[in-house]
């Protein structure tokens, strides 16, 4: 990664954080770029909110200037497994749309983080969309990345200003191995991380949920441990 570092230390930087491996790399590059982290969490409500209590020990690690976690939510929608009262599938990864898509999460998700980088002053925004999602997820594509990126400029009185707002996502075109090692590189450990979309009652991953298998997948692939105590 170029070093960024003389261009943007002490800059404000809103990193979208779940708590999820992505995040967490996207993060710990924005940390590495010498940006001062404003980290926030959305609990939407999801099945799996053992990953805000991850976000929470992430963001301490990240020497996040201030961690918000907000609330908001969308059960009260539903429309996915995430959301709503639909079985996660644990048959393997498949082709198309998956039920565990929220509907447009990540438009949601990063006006919120727009509105509070305008908020503070920040214009650069961090997001750990990556390959691996935007063939599944219509809203982790580098088109809608781009797009919104425009809209961030469009919709603010900030970029009616002359601010110019980026959309950083530094894990775009990386597969799930490479994003490992990159965890791995940051020193992150990367248990403290969250995949897992049904965790079990005893607390663990269940570890055949689409997101426990990419993540295996990964760092099996990268040759790297995973710390994460799975169920299967």
């Amino acid at each position: 990664m170029q070093d960024t570092s003389l261009a943007t230390e002490g800059r404000k930087a809103v990193v979208l954080l779940s708590g999820g491996l992505d995040s967490m790399v996207s993060g710990g590059l924005a940390r590495e770029a010498g940006y001062s982290v404003n980290a926030l969490t959305i609990d939407y409500n999801q099945r799996h909110r053992r990953e805000i209590d991850a976000a929470r020990q992430i963001a301490q690690v990240l020497k996040a200037e201030r961690h918000v976690v907000l609330p908001l939510d969308l059960r009260q929608f539903g429309g996915s497994a995430l959301t709503d009262d639909i079985s996660v599938p644990k048959d393997g990864l498949e082709p198309g749309i998956p039920v565990t898509y929220v509907p447009a999460r990540n438009l949601v998700f990063l006006s919120l983080t727009l509105a509070w980088a305008e908020a503070i002053g920040a214009s650069d925004i961090f997001i750990g969309v990556n390959a691996l999602d935007y063939s599944g997820y219509p809203d982790c594509r580098p088109e809608f990345i781009s797009a919104f990126e425009n809209i961030a400029t469009l919709a603010t009185k900030g970029g009616d200003e002359g601010t110019k707002f980026r959309i950083h996502a530094p894990l775009q075109f990386m597969g799930k191995a490479d994003i490992a090692r990159e965890a791995y590189r940051l020193g992150f450990d990367v248990g403290m991380s969250w995949s897992c979309y049904d965790p079990q009652p005893d607390g663990s991953a269940c570890g055949l949920c689409d997101s426990c298998r990419l993540r295996r997948a990964g760092f099996a692939d990268a040759g790297l441990e995973d710390t994460t105590h799975y169920a299967a």
